[in-house]
């Protein structure tokens, strides 16, 4: 049986593939869509916690996790950016809870989107038991299991990594999810595929389902007859977001199969790991607090009366 490579070796023939291609460019997209997002998300989480009436809807609660979530996500690439941009040597068991933390929030963002989903079947379906089947009270017991579902399996994996290979103080020159993964799988094969492979597949099946049954209970209504009808457009707008947030993923878990393969060459894996990791591991949280802010009203004229607000005292302070 022949002994795995040390990961700082795969970690330094990544870094040159890097620097003979000129990857690093691609931090300028990661810190622009980063931005993007800072600009947005922390002022829809504000609108949301600070009105009453926002935290009281299921809807607002479960969008306000999936915006932590995606802060929690988007900040954390870039830091991963930055440090592999700069060379920054970070020890394995750092790289390990990085990996954990970045796995976590990824799948706690899809878990809660998809929840988002069949919360809408829920109040469509049970419009008269919605309220009382899910009070506010429940849907923060709901988002503590989500966190705990999403961290409980990466982070189990992390600290048996860890007790199994005891190589803890190993420096890499860069950490990669992609490569960080790729290591503990060929010691936890079965799991990690088991693991994304059911997410996956109950989350599609649950938005499918949903979906499909939200149609025909509304086709009757008349508000598809259009063909630029609200639903027609949020359907759209959400099936678009849907899609953005489920192929990384899907993308990511490709990468892991594909990742010991000696008929692709190391630099098409580099090229593909990197455009996911700083582009489309971005966009959907680039785009969701903007659709969503504009998607739903309440939230949009929230956001408003807040920087009116703000405008407010800031023309009273300077006339002072």
């Amino acid at each position: 049986m022949t002994s795995p490579i040390p990961i700082s070796n795969i970690t330094q023939e990544w870094v040159e593939i890097m620097q003979k291609w000129h990857l690093d460019l691609f931090s300028i997209p990661t810190i622009v869509l980063t931005l993007a997002t800072l600009l947005a998300s922390p002022v829809l989480l504000v609108s949301i916690f600070l009105s009453r009436a926002l935290r009281q809807e299921t809807r607002y609660l479960l969008l306000a996790n999936i915006l932590v979530a995606d802060l929690f996500l988007v900040l954390l690439n870039l830091a991963t950016v930055i440090c592999n941009a700069l060379r920054a040597p970070m020890q394995w068991l750092g790289c390990e809870l990085v990996t954990a933390l970045t796995v976590t929030s990824y799948c706690c963002a899809v878990y809660t989107v998809t929840l988002m989903v069949v919360d809408t079947y829920a109040a469509v379906r049970w419009p008269l038991r919605y309220r009382d089947v899910i009070p506010p009270s429940r849907t923060y017991c709901i988002l503590v299991g989500v966190w705990v579902l999403a961290a409980i399996y990466p982070f189990t994996v992390m600290i048996k990594t860890h007790v199994a290979s005891g190589n803890s103080h190993e420096k890499l020159p860069v950490c990669l999810v992609l490569i960080s993964l790729g290591f503990i799988q060929d010691r936890n094969v079965t799991g990690i595929y088991i693991y994304f492979f059911v997410a996956a597949l109950m989350c599609s099946l649950l938005i499918s389902y949903c979906y499909i049954r939200l149609y025909m209970i509304t086709r009757t209504q008349g508000i598809w007859h259009s063909r630029f009808s609200r639903a027609r457009v949020t359907l759209l707008a959400h099936g678009v977001l849907l899609l953005l947030y489920f192929a990384p993923g899907f993308l990511f878990t490709l990468e892991l199969v594909l990742i010991d393969r000696k008929d692709i060459p190391q630099d098409v894996r580099v090229w593909v790991s990197t455009v996911n990791m700083c582009v489309f591991m971005l966009l959907p949280r680039v785009f969701a607090p903007y659709l969503y802010g504009i998607r739903y009203r309440e939230i949009s004229d929230t956001v408003m009366l807040l920087l009116l607000h703000q405008h407010r005292r800031l023309s009273q302070a300077t006339a002072a």
